[in-house]
């Protein structure tokens, strides 16, 4: 078992930022101007620095440099909007570069973000708490995107600060050229103005003296009301390049000399490589070399195409495991015994206690029991795993799409026993990340080649290697009980289940049940876990909202308005459920065959509501609209926020009706999207996205939009067909059976 994302807030706590509420730093450092320690890595002649975030040259663009990989959600355009804002630079001379892999752009902000959230620092004491939060992130090698944190941590406490930062200096230059007040002087559109004088000057003709300044750390930064780039929708910087073909992805990258390489690991997380008989491949032409690594033998060849056939020919047999004999079935036998033993046995450790369950389960008219289940799940990106690397004697050079490209420059030099200093990493786009591309195998693999063979190379991993060796998104199995009173009160809420990963938070309900119980085990599996889109929510979101309209049944009520009615002191809640429901119709005449389902999910801070209708056509379920409100806090690129909660949903909404990872005597039998399917543009609903601004604390997007559709899409079968989906996928059922049948199918 593979418990990773290490990233998280628990990870930070973990990491001595925060022990009994109080800051604890080995040594106490402030975070400083650190300019002189990576400008010879992100400046060329004519490039000013004016911070480690931004950079202007001499024909006056304007570059923020991004600690965030791009992976499609257009993180890197909302970042350089934030710093473009609080500069009040003009929009069209701002562009964006990734930070180089290095201990320099570690997340500090990350775990600023999630552990102090808005909690107010006194301003002399700034320098030094980010300091701190810089040297855990250092020492925790992170550079990570993930967690939907890019603008809610590093936005916020990294872009915009750096932003006002480089507009106080670039006045403070204006101010010593000209000999007048900092009061006096404007700033708008990449230009300082001296209203009373009439003179004027461009950034580009400021940044040399504006560069002599230390950048404060605690800059004023901008009101709401003052915004003119945050909030508006503003063309993205990484689209034209992904039109005419120019961008770079991570298998787009060419090396003088370099070969191509195939690999097979292991069938079997565990096995090992026993035997290889390599000789019939070594002779096919353009064959350079097979490679051993232990668990995995890889063909290096002059093509791809050469190495993958070639791989066809190597004769590997593997050692036996203990996992051999486990199966789909085996396992789901496994997690439904131990999370019943846990709850009988008083084994299970709590997420929630609160108030008496036990007497409120005695006094109930009705006790309501279901147990819900999630598959194992791939991460299924377009762009297979892959990564080129060159190692000459004991330097290496890795060029791939990371999620935590620092975290990939310790771990290549960890596996290669080299010293990170020198591991270069060459950051590229990535076609589709969801968590997957913040695991290093690739790159590993990939360095270890190339330095066995002697050159550089290129590793792709084959679709089926693709989804037969991912870090996967855990089954799961879920139990519940709920009481309900004669008069349809909610009495109680029981919920325990298993592998608890990040968020903490994802199986806490929002809803004013005055008992409850939540609590979990673990269920160690053979088959590695970690990160997939919204993490823990993807499975607790479908779990803790599909039983929520079982209950509102079970008292008697409409499920929107029972979720209203507990939801009363939680007016932004409300606010997001209400939206939903009026822009769906929600409470109108539904057709026969035809079903309106909704859910509620709070994540990665901000909160989604969506309302699904489908419709039943000879025992199939087709998704026809799904209604979306989000509430993000603020939405810093509202084009980019629609598009995430697109994804979002795309990407739920595939898992909820296809998604699910078999094994067989220990192996996955997934290879490919014909037997892992995902919705195609003509299965993919009409999604309309409404957006409000709460004005409190901002929120993420990647990840957000993805909890909320299996609930509703489930909630919308049932009133359209009658039967409860507790086991995803839905393409599990056939809706030609009576509901009664329907246990017995699957």
């Amino acid at each position: 078992m593979s418990k990773l994302g290490k990233w998280s807030r628990r990870g930070f706590i973990a990491g001595g930022v925060v022990v009994g509420g109080g800051l604890v730093i080995g040594v106490a450092l402030r975070q400083g101007d650190r300019r002189g320690d990576v400008i010879s890595s992100v400046t060329t002649d004519g490039d000013e620095l004016l911070n480690i975030w931004v950079k202007i040259n001499e024909a006056g663009e304007i570059t923020a440099i991004v600690p965030h990989s791009e992976m499609g959600q257009g993180a890197q355009t909302a970042l350089a909007q934030m710093l473009a804002d609080e500069m009040d630079a003009k929009w069209s001379d701002v562009g964006f570069e990734e930070a180089p892999a290095t201990d320099d752009y570690a997340n500090w902000a990350l775990g600023k973000g999630f552990i102090l959230g808005d909690a107010a620092v006194p301003e002399v004491l700034v320098p030094t708490v980010d300091g701190a939060f810089y040297q855990v992130a250092k020492a925790m090698r992170l550079q990570i995107t993930g967690g939907s944190a890019s603008v809610r941590t590093t936005g916020v406490h990294g872009m915009r600060v750096a932003g006002a930062a480089a507009r106080e200096m670039l006045i403070k230059a204006a101010a010593g050229k000209w000999q007048v007040a900092e009061s006096e002087l404007t700033a708008s559109e990449s230009v300082i103005s001296h209203t009373a004088s009439g003179r004027t000057a461009t950034y580009a003709e400021l940044a040399s003296a504006a560069a002599l300044f230390t950048p404060s750390p605690t800059p004023k930064l901008k009101d709401v009301a003052d915004f003119k780039i945050m909030g508006k929708y503003v063309q993205r910087h990484d689209i034209p390049s992904k039109v005419d073909g120019s961008a770079q992805f991570g298998i787009d990258a060419q090396v003088p000399g370099m070969q191509y390489a195939a690999i097979k690991a292991a069938p079997v997380f565990g096995s090992a490589v026993a035997s290889v008989d390599s000789s019939k491949a070594e002779q096919r032409a353009g064959v350079t070399q097979v490679v051993n690594l232990g668990n995995a033998v890889a063909v290096v060849a002059s093509g791809y195409w050469l190495a993958e056939q070639a791989l066809k020919d190597v004769d590997v047999k593997w050692t036996a495991t203990s996992n051999d004999r486990v199966n789909t079935e085996s396992l789901r036998e496994q997690f439904r015994k131990d999370i019943t033993d846990a709850a009988t046995n008083g084994t299970s450790e709590s997420d929630v206690e609160l108030g008496n369950y036990a007497e409120a389960f005695a006094a109930a008219e009705r006790v309501l029991e279901a147990t819900y289940e999630v598959p194992f799940l791939a991460h299924a990106c377009m762009e297979p795993m892959n990564a080129t690397a060159s190692v000459n004697g004991d330097m290496c050079e890795v060029w791939v799409g990371a999620q935590n490209p620092m975290g990939f420059r310790y771990e290549v030099a960890a596996a290669l026993e080299l010293d990170p200093e020198n591991v270069t990493v060459h950051q590229h786009f990535m076609g589709g990340g969801f968590g997957r591309r913040s695991i290093a195998d690739s790159a590993i693999q990939a360095a270890m080649i190339a330095r066995e063979v002697g050159t550089p190379v290129k590793l792709i991993w084959s679709r089926a290697e693709d989804m037969q060796h991912d870090i996967y998104r855990p089954g799961v199995a879920s139990k519940f009980r709920a009481a309900v009173a004669a008069d349809g009160q909610v009495l109680a809420w029981d919920n325990v289940y298993h592998e608890k990963h990040e968020p903490a938070e994802a199986p806490v309900i929002p809803y004013a049940i005055a008992a409850q119980h939540i609590h979990y085990t673990d269920s160690p599996t053979h088959l590695p876990f970690g990160p997939w889109r919204s993490v823990d929510h993807s499975q607790h979101g479908f779990f803790t909202e599909a039983f929520f309209d079982e209950v509102a049944e079970a008292a008697g009520e409409d499920p929107y308005q029972l979720r209203r009615k507990l939801l009363a002191d939680k007016p932004r809640h409300l606010k997001v459920l209400d939206l939903a429901a009026e822009k769906a119709g929600w409470g109108e005449p539904v057709a026969q065959g035809k079903g309106r389902g909704i859910s509620l999910q709070e994540s990665f801070g901000s909160l989604v509501a969506q309302v699904v209708d489908v419709t039943l056509t000879d025992g199939k379920i087709g998704v026809d609209r799904v209604v979306c409100a989000v509430d993000a806090g603020f939405a810093v690129s509202p084009d980019g926020l629609v598009a995430q909660m697109e994804s979002g949903i795309s990407y739920g909404l595939s898992a909820a009706l296809y998604g699910e990872i078999n094994v067989e005597n220990g192996a996955v039998q997934q290879t490919a999207f014909h037997d892992y399917p995902v919705v195609r543009m003509q299965d993919s609903p009409v999604i309309e996205t409404h957006i409000l601004n709460s004005g409190e604390t901002i929120g993420g997007a990647g990840e957000p939009g993805t909890p909320g559709i299996a609930p509703a899409l489930a909630n919308a079968i049932y009133q359209a067909t009658g039967t409860r989906v507790r086991k995803l996928p839905v393409s599990q059922y056939d809706f030609n059976y009576r509901v009664e049948e329907q246990e017995e199918l699957i």
